[in-house]
């Protein structure tokens, strides 16, 4: 599905990009993905396609508001038969909750429901407007951060059973990693769009690469062979578009910066040498700092740092791989 849509009001923002099965629509906060979202599904005045011109009523599209919508007071069947009309409603909800895999939920009320419960009980309620695109506005808002990755899994796998097309709007990462097709919105409008594999290893922008969580990201001179930021020259393949003496970017992911083990021999390119700043368990790794020529985010997995046994003030060399290194097109700052 092709979407191209022109706003006005309460932001102004263009945007042409494409939905294939479950899109996810990233970006920060205040960029206008709830406008367009509410643009879609008619709740506000746009131009554009598709559905334009047709009143909201008349839009084959089901919206899922961040906040679900669902009526405090009534059960799950009755919330989902809202929208139904004629005397077999209720077998007709059912119906809805049992393809959702909330039949046996469904005499209870939101509040005796899990987030991934209400979420399904509002998917159910916008399937029985057998839309042809579903809205999503920030799925995970709502999510447990222990269950998030679970309920999330579960919410796309039945979109994908659906067979219908959904949007999702978020500013989750780990959303995007799920999606079949991701589109990176900024101010005024996308960015880039592409595979999530794709835009995830290849940001077209620093912007999309720090939406990505490039943890890491420099002004850089380009340079024969490589590029040179804050005195220190990488080797690294170079792009068709860097031509020698350009300003551009340079970004690495904190989990691809590695150390360099004293009892291994010293990689032949982009060694560099300092120490250990600070260090903290983050889940089943270790995050810390690299101060040295350049000052680096870094991510140890729990296997290295149980070799290593590594602690702030440690002298500690890293290697920048040159295949780790994205260059990215892009104004840098003067005095390079």
């Amino acid at each position: 599905m092709e979407v191209h849509y022109r706003i006005r009001r309460p932001l102004a923002l263009e945007a042409r990009f494409r939905v294939e099965g479950f899109t996810a629509l990233l970006g920060e906060s205040g960029v206008g993905k709830t406008t367009l979202l509410r643009a879609l599904a008619g709740l506000l005045p746009a131009e554009g396609t598709p559905f334009g011109g047709l009143p909201p009523e008349k839009r084959p599209v089901g919206y899922l508001p961040q906040d679900l919508a669902l009526f405090p007071h009534m059960t799950a069947w009755e919330n989902v038969a809202f929208p139904l009309r004629g005397k077999d409603r209720k077998a007709r909800a059912l119906e809805l909750l049992a393809r959702v895999g909330l039949q046996d939920h469904a005499h209870k009320r939101p509040g005796q429901l899990s987030g991934g419960q209400k979420q399904r009980v509002a998917l159910a309620r916008a399937l029985a407007r057998r839309p042809e695109l579903l809205l999503l506005d920030e799925p995970t808002s709502a999510l447990d951060p222990l269950t998030k990755a679970q309920v999330l899994s579960e919410l796309v796998h039945l979109l994908r059973r659906e067979g219908i097309p959904a949007l999702a709007a978020s500013h989750d990462p780990v959303l995007a990693g799920m999606a079949d097709w991701l589109v990176v919105v900024g101010p005024g409008g996308v960015l880039q769009e592409g595979p999530p594999e794709a835009v995830l290893a290849a940001p077209a922008r620093v912007e999309v690469a720090r939406l990505l969580g490039y943890e890491n990201l420099f002004p850089v001179r380009v340079r024969e062979g490589g590029v040179e930021g804050e005195g220190v020259f990488l080797h690294l393949p170079l792009p068709p578009w860097a031509k020698p003496g350009m300003t551009a970017w340079l970004g690495v992911r904190a989990a691809e910066v590695l150390v360099v083990r004293p009892d291994r021999p010293l990689p032949s390119v982009n060694v560099l040498e300092g120490h250990l700043e600070r260090l903290h368990p983050e889940g089943l790794a270790y995050r810390g700092l690299f101060r040295g020529p350049l000052s680096l985010e870094i991510l140890l997995p729990r296997h290295v740092q149980e070799r290593l046994h590594l602690r702030p003030g440690n002298p500690l060399r890293v290697v920048l791989k040159p295949r780790y290194l994205h260059l990215m097109p892009g104004e840098a700052e003067e005095g390079l």
